[in-house]
């Protein structure tokens, strides 16, 4: 007895020092499992535990630095309940918000906020409307996503001092545009408008599914500023009041006549 007793004690002394090595596992040590899950991204000058970290560089798979990370992993997830707070800083990109893996294999994502650099994702083409330039703010209540698309969607965005950059006319200022978007069953539905008080009037809707899109809307230019003017007629014929209406679609969805809302 006395063999297995000590065999048990053993076996219980061996056990609880894994459970406190877990329980507080430096992150660094935990980057060789977790970084060949971030698709060529490498998480440098890690600190903290796997559980509350951060990583003051955080580096694309060509060698740029993107930005810093900090991160809480709920400890649920020894239990399969992958529950993350996570906080990304960069120069062209910033994400906070809550990330919750479903059993699914779905990703929750839960009041979050999100601020992305335009200028930082435009091609280098120009195309003749111009490219965007500015700050594209976004508030996402709740969506749940699949395969990287949002399946359902609760958000609102908002590009505060809105420009295109173009080569006729340099920067166009077009003001404060806003956006409400929703999702249900993979189909994005977006109300599109300004404030109400820049130099352009906006009244819009996109649709967004994996098979196409669908922009409908209207532009209208409430001063008399010529490069703007000249930016809406590159846009399409005005009008008599001088608005354009821009019906635009691409895909196999974008294609198809656009459904009654009657």
């Amino acid at each position: 007895m006395k063999p297995l007793r000590k065999c048990l004690i053993g076996l219980g002394v061996l056990a609880l020092a894994a459970a406190v090595l877990l329980w507080f596992l430096p992150a660094r040590w935990a980057m060789p499992w977790i970084e060949p899950q971030l698709h060529g991204l490498q998480l440098q000058q890690v600190q903290g535990t796997l559980w509350h970290g951060r990583a003051d560089e955080v580096v694309a798979a060509d060698g740029q630095a993107l930005g810093r990370l900090q991160w809480r992993l709920s400890r649920r997830a020894l239990l399969g309940q992958v529950r993350l707070q996570l906080q990304f800083e960069g120069p062209r990109l910033a994400f906070s918000g809550g990330v919750r893996r479903l059993p699914d294999g779905q990703v929750e994502v839960s009041d979050a906020s999100v601020r992305a650099e335009l200028a930082a994702w435009t091609h280098a083409a120009m195309p003749p409307w111009g490219q965007p330039r500015g700050e594209l703010q976004v508030a996402i209540g709740h969506a749940l996503l699949q395969g990287g698309w949002p399946m359902q969607l609760q958000a609102q965005a908002q590009w505060p001092q809105a420009l295109m950059h173009t080569t006729q006319d340099g920067d166009v200022a077009l003001g404060m545009l806003q956006a409400q978007a929703s999702a249900q069953g993979g189909v994005i539905r977006a109300q599109l408008h300004d404030d109400g008080r820049g130099p352009l009037h906006a009244d819009g809707k996109l649709q967004l599914s994996p098979l196409g899109w669908r922009l409908d809307a209207t532009l209208r230019a409430r001063q008399t500023d010529p490069a703007l003017r000249r930016w809406l007629a590159r846009l399409g014929p005005p009008a008599a009041d001088g608005s354009v209406r821009l019906q635009r679609r691409g895909g196999l969805a974008g294609s198809a006549p656009a459904p009654s809302t009657n």
